[in-house]
């Protein structure tokens, strides 16, 4: 019978993530507020079903106990994480809410079949997320002098990646992590995020040439001080994130072409420099010829992508803890294993989604400052998954980056949070501005009306009580 339940369950699964997926899409083109919200509580439904039958698939697979409370904590996490964000800020997005909690939810789901401790640790970070990124909006909306600080940003963003450069510990051919007490910290993943808004300030403040040229320079430190640190992850996603939002803010075609020609040749220099780098670029164009020395874990991660087809093996039924540090880099394998090639898809459909919905804020404000913030951040999001995914699948070389809100890390975890945190207080500012906008058009309306009921009273208007007191 309990076969029986996990086979069938495994293909309503797939079902109910094609469906929560369409919605994603459909929402984009609906004007009526009640169809958005009924749209709203149609993903809700999909996603807290698929929840449940994930975690009675394992349960059932596994008779192991553990599952239930930890079901259960999730699905207040969820609930509680849907009505504050409805009762603390009407004017949210609800559907970046809800795109983020399936991301966790999937997250913790897959790190559960992984690996149950990890999932413990996992579900903290979620809940210190959630708390931290409903603190945000509200920060962003009140503070207005954040354009102001370009300097500090950058002051901070270097002088953190120096620390780690010169005492971090070196893990898997990288210097990115600090070790307190045990507990790994890596503040890259919060650097992306400062460096987004340092570019912004500086862009926001000056396009001439001589600023765009400390820009640059400034920009590149960060870069180099990675590069050096043989962070190539974090260090490509911040390069593209300059890129693009350089391109956006001066409209100059050459800027990006010599950004381009630069990436490139610092990736040469790279390859040149670092045997780590030329390890990966090997094991990228063949990873079964140098299995034992640098391929097993892209070659493992192959062999699980081909072995789950389109509809997956089933929780429990693949081998996914076979491929090294699968609950990090090489997560969206074990995904393709177990739950298929076109739950995967949809995944992925749905971080587009959430850029595109980046991409709607940062086209709708009005001050330059938040619109770079707003594309700067989503190109970081949404190319992180591209590095992870396109890792994963042998499209690009490895570099070591996480798949957000669905890896295991706390650090990456937060941060991430942090950021949607921060494109739901720049959508709130949007609402604002158009409320204000609306406020502005019929202001001149109200008062002619006001005015002509004064007249039908027979009451004196504002500019006509000082001449009656005159005479």
């Amino acid at each position: 019978m309990a076969y029986i339940v996990a086979t069938v369950s495994k293909y309503i699964i797939i079902f109910l993530m094609c469906f929560y997926t369409l919605s994603c899409f459909t929402g984009f083109f609906k004007d009526d507020e009640k169809k958005e919200k009924r749209i709203h509580l149609y993903q809700n439904f999909l996603m807290f079903f698929l929840h449940f039958l994930s975690f009675l698939v394992m349960y059932l697979r596994t008779d192991d106990q553990r599952f239930v409370p930890f079901y259960l904590a999730q699905v207040v996490l969820f609930l509680g994480t849907i009505i504050l964000y409805n009762l603390l800020y009407p004017k949210v997005s609800r559907l970046i809410v809800n795109n983020m909690c399936m991301c966790i939810c999937i997250g913790l789901m897959i790190i559960a079949r992984l690996n149950f401790d990890l999932a413990i640790r996992q579900l903290v970070f979620a809940v210190l997320g959630v708390t931290f990124g409903l603190f945000v909006p509200v920060i962003i909306r009140k503070m207005k002098y954040l354009a102001k600080w370009r300097w500090i940003y950058a002051v901070v963003g270097i002088v953190t990646l120096l620390v780690v450069f010169f005492f971090a510990d070196e893990q898997l051919g990288a210097r990115r992590a600090i070790f307190i007490n045990d507990v790994s910290v890596q503040p890259s993943e919060v650097i992306k995020i400062v460096f987004v808004f340092f570019v912004a300030a500086s862009l926001k403040y000056s396009t001439s040439f001589k600023d765009v040229v400390i820009t640059t320079a400034v920009a590149g430190v960060h870069i180099v001080i990675l590069v050096l640190s043989t962070d190539l992850g974090t260090s490509v996603t911040m390069f593209i994130a300059y890129i693009v939002m350089l391109y956006v803010a001066t409209r100059q075609p050459l800027y990006a072409l010599l950004g381009i020609a630069g990436g490139a040749g610092a990736s040469i220099l790279g390859y040149q420099m670092f045997s780590h780098v030329r390890t990966r670029v090997a094991a990228w164009q063949d990873p079964f010829v140098i299995y034992d020395t640098g391929g097993y874990q892209l070659a493992q991660s192959l062999f699980a992508v081909g072995s789950g087809g389109w509809f997956g093996t089933g929780l429990f039924r693949g081998l996914p803890n076979s491929i090294p540090v699968v609950t990090e880099d090489f997560i969206f394998s074990a995904i393709v294993e177990e739950l298929g090639v076109i739950f995967a898809l949809c995944l992925i459909l749905i971080c587009v989604s959430c850029y595109v919905m980046f991409l709607n804020v940062a086209m709708e404000l009005r001050q330059p400052f938040y619109k770079l913030i707003a594309l700067g951040l989503g190109t970081t999001y949404i190319f992180q998954v591209f590095l992870t995914v396109g890792g994963s699948i042998q499209f690009i070389p490895s570099t070591g980056v996480t798949l957000p809100l669905i890896s295991y890390g706390g650090s990456s975890f937060l941060s991430t949070m942090v950021m949607f945190g921060i494109i739901q207080g720049l959508y709130i500012v949007r609402e604002d501005e158009e409320d204000l906008i609306e406020k502005r058009k019929q202001g001149p309306y109200e008062e002619v009306e006001r005015t002509e009921s004064r007249k039908k009273r027979r009451e004196p208007t504002f500019q006509e009580v000082p001449k009656q007191r005159i005479r």
